[in-house]
Parts: structure tokens; C-alpha cells; sequence
């Protein structure tokens, strides 16, 4: 169940997922979006964006 509340100066807002991946190099980007092109609700969080990840950082591809 989704909702919001105010906790000091900060509306948090709650979000439920089927699936969480945590990191947006090149795996995680291409789990998430199989995931969700399989109808699952689906997050992907990084500390950093997406063109600064390691798989980018390091010349890498992916070969499809």
C-alpha cells in the first residue's frame, strides 16, 4: 500500500516494488528493464548516474 506522510520538514512517501535492483551499470539496467517488460512494479537505484557506473567508467559494452 502506498501513502505519504510528514516526518519534520519532509514528506516521505512509501512505495511497494515486486523487485528492487540496486545499481544502474549495465546489469542492473538490463535486469530492471527485463523485470519490468515482465509486468513486475519494478526500482533501480544507484549512488551515482547511470553514465558514471563502472560498466561506462571502464569502456565496457554490452554485447546483445
Amino acid at each position: 500500500m502506498e501513502g505519504s506522510f510528514q516526518k519534520g520538514k519532509y514528506k516521505i512517501i512509501d512505495h511497494t516494488y515486486d523487485a528492487v535492483i540496486v545499481g544502474a551499470g549495465g546489469a542492473g539496467l538490463r535486469t530492471a528493464s527485463y523485470i519490468a517488460k515482465e509486468g513486475f512494479k519494478t526500482a533501480c537505484i544507484s549512488k551515482v548516474l547511470p553514465n558514471r557506473s563502472q560498466t561506462v567508467a571502464a569502456n565496457g559494452g554490452l554485447n546483445v
